[in-house]
């Protein structure tokens, strides 16, 4: 598969474009949504031993979601940087420990987002979070013991995913 021509074809708060694709002697257009790199992260308290996750409305579901904390790496930021700024914003935390456990693209049939997915240890809450008033987040702070974690139903895929995480990390 080759990407002959790639033209712009939305640019909002988003971007979408039209990709003009030539494979085994066809040529096709597709869209490819630019969403970007985001981070996330299953923080875990050590004082308290709960994991501190987020519930908030999502554009794309259309819903409240309970989800590990996550956001948009920012230009110009590590992703380490990204997750530790995530964590202090949506849930007032500073991180003590931090671990890499996985990348992965979200949706690679047409989105470009990658996310860094972490497991994050935090002992103080300095702040109340909430999440950052000038992006319109209204961010609600969740705690979950490791068994509540492990029973929490959620369609969010990054948070299945550092649920099936914690749960191995338990056996």
């Amino acid at each position: 598969m080759e990407i002959k021509k790639r033209e712009k074809a939305y640019d909002g708060y988003f971007k979408i474009y039209k990709l003009t694709v030539a494979q085994e002697g066809q040529t096709f257009t597709r869209e490819q949504f630019e969403r970007g790199s985001a981070v996330a992260a299953l923080v875990y308290d050590t004082k308290t031993e709960h994991y501190v996750l987020t519930r908030q409305f999502r554009i794309g579901s259309e819903s409240e979601l309970v989800e590990v904390v996550a956001g948009m790496i920012d230009e110009g930021e590590q992703p380490e940087q990204s997750i530790k700024r995530e964590i202090e914003e949506e849930i007032g935390y500073t991180v003590d420990h931090l671990e890499q456990l996985y990348t992965f693209y979200s949706s690679p049939g047409a989105a470009t987002e990658k996310v860094t997915l972490y497991y994050a240890e935090v002992s103080e809450q300095h702040a109340k979070g909430g999440g950052n008033s000038g992006e319109n987040e209204h961010i609600q702070l969740m705690k979950y013991t490791a068994e509540e974690l492990e029973q929490l139903q959620t369609p969010d895929a990054k948070t299945i995913i550092a649920q099936q995480w914690a749960r191995l990390q338990r056996k």
